[in-house]
């Protein structure tokens, strides 16, 4: 389904092979809470998308995992931003914002963080609008 979904779309993509249930196992425990089932179902299609240009539209598990963890964790960045705890990041628009989900609410939206100013923006219902949307250039950051 997503796979299709994605083709579908304007814009060259490069899709990894599925994740493994063990590397899925291993990204909800090192978060310490499940990912969402969009995410999960994704992820078992393919371990990541890359964009035109290296992008990454979905990261792989392993870095859901490492670059939710790292920004929760650093003590530097907390300082600096509000707490990243409630957002579980997944994605990169290349230019050093974040995108990411709440994984802790009943609400499927996606956010993008602003790196230089910490915001938080909605910019898509659901994963499958914020890759049809991101890949016609409906979200801009």
């Amino acid at each position: 389904m997503w796979t299709e979904l994605v083709t579908a779309l304007p814009g060259p993509v490069a899709f990894q092979p599925p994740a493994p249930e063990a590397a899925l196992l291993g990204c909800a425990t090192e978060l310490g809470h499940l990912l969402p089932a969009d995410l999960v179902t994704l992820l078992r299609e393919s371990n990541g998308i890359e964009g035109e240009y290296g992008e990454g539209l979905i990261w792989p598990a392993e870095r859901i995992a490492s670059e939710s963890t790292a920004l929760r964790s650093d003590e530097q960045l907390a300082t600096l931003y509000m707490p990243f705890d409630p957002l579980l990041f997944f994605a990169d628009a290349g230019n050093g914002d974040l995108f990411a989900l709440l994984p802790g609410l009943p609400r499927p939206d996606v956010f993008a963080w602003n790196h230089e100013d910490d915001s938080r923006t909605w910019v898509a219902p659901s994963l499958a609008k914020y890759l049809e949307w991101w890949l016609t250039g409906r979200i801009a950051l």
